[in-house]
């Protein structure tokens, strides 16, 4: 993952960043100040009893809580073609949009609901993405499992002015595309003292600093394809893959992976975690002359991100889930690398319902319970 794409977003996306923070600390502010303010509430009620499947002076579960969310969310699937040389690797971009949305949790079920605004995207000099990126992150107690189909056509390479008509443009290719299926499901050894969701769905409070060890699996099916050749015919001397216009690959594979949230001063919180992989891939390439398929043992990565601010039923974040696949190429010894994932920056807050609104949850609550089979 290259931080070029950190950069990107917080350039288009600190103004933002910036009105959430300010708004969140001002009513903060105004509570210190009131004459009698009233205590938060983050015990659950009596009625509301605690799940006792983890350890609740390392993270408290709001599990019966219902957690509310205003968010902001950019999505991406990069291409990079890399050589063994010291020449160095170019990168195609999609010009995905910002979107704008809100979201609710209820115990392990999750709704999030975002549209692209026009006044959000004005950013047209690199070409149009046509896309669909369904990603689904799974915050189990012990199990973790991350869904993803993309489907994306339109790039434009970078860095600017690389193989375009001048040095300010950018060169597209609205022929390109890229479609990716993929799975991964990782168990947590430590899952009674770490949480994955107090970061990552806000509905759960990691009151400790914890981590945990993850074992797991990894399966991808990939197609890339364009009307001509992968690599710009300016660059094409310095690319083994200049005659490929089309990459199918499956990888499949084990992973092992560390996950920690360190707490500071109890409200503020930074989680970490990274899942490496070692897969048995097939890669076929279509155009090259020589060698159109290979198989080979090759590395992948997941990483999430998240740091915020959590305190009286409040949570301010800002996240990066990811993976980087590598596939090789089956001609010569360059690499193809895709990297896709989601930043997302989320202001969440979390409600004890009423008592006419647990009735009204009862039947959810029983279906849940007769899943989880407790």
């Amino acid at each position: 993952m290259s931080c070029k794409y950190v950069a990107l977003f917080l350039q288009k996306n600190i103004f933002f960043a910036i009105i959430l923070c300010i708004v969140f600390c001002n009513r903060v502010s105004a509570q210190q100040y009131k004459a009698n303010p009233r205590p938060a509430k983050i015990a659950a009620p009596v009625s509301i009893a605690e799940p006792a499947d983890h350890d609740s002076t390392y993270y408290h579960s709001f599990d019966h809580y219902i957690t509310t969310r205003f968010y902001f969310s950019q999505k991406y699937a990069g291409l990079g073609l890399e050589r063994a040389s010291n020449v160095s690797r170019f990168r195609y971009i999609p010009n995905t949009s910002l979107t704008m949305g809100l979201g609710i949790t209820y115990q392990s079920i999750s709704l999030n609901f975002g549209y692209g605004f026009g006044f959000l995207n004005t950013d047209h000099e690199k070409g149009k993405t046509r896309y669909l990126d369904l990603q689904s992150h799974i915050y189990g107690r012990a199990w973790i499992i991350d869904l993803t189909g993309q489907f994306y056509k339109g790039y434009y390479l970078t860095p600017r002015g690389l193989a375009a008509s001048g040095p300010r443009a950018y060169y597209v290719r609205p022929d390109l595309g890229i479609r990716l299926f993929g799975a991964s499901a990782y168990h947590l050894l430590n899952a009674d003292r770490f949480s994955y969701r107090a970061a990552h769905l806000q509905n759960e409070k990691q009151k400790k600093s914890a981590g945990s060890l993850l074992i797991g699996a990894e399966i991808y099916y990939g197609i890339i394809k364009a009307d001509s050749s992968l690599v710009p015919a300016a660059l094409a001397a310095d690319y083994g893959q200049k005659e490929v216009r089309r990459l199918d690959f499956i990888k499949i594979g084990p992973g092992v992976g560390y996950a920690y949230t360190y707490v500071i001063k109890q409200n503020f919180f930074i989680t970490g975690s990274l899942c490496a992989s070692l897969s048995l891939d097939y890669s076929y390439q279509h155009g090259a002359k020589e060698k159109p398929e290979k198989f080979i043992i090759n590395r992948g990565f997941i990483y999430r991100i998240v740091a915020g601010y959590d305190k009286d039923n409040w949570n301010v974040n800002i996240a990066l889930v990811g993976n980087q696949l590598t596939v090789a190429s089956a001609s010569t010894d360059d690499k193809y690398l895709l990297s896709g994932g989601n930043f997302r920056l989320t202001l969440a807050r979390r409600f004890a319902p009423g008592e006419r609104l647990q009735k009204r949850l009862r039947p959810l609550d029983n279906m849940i319970k007769n899943v989880r089979g407790r």
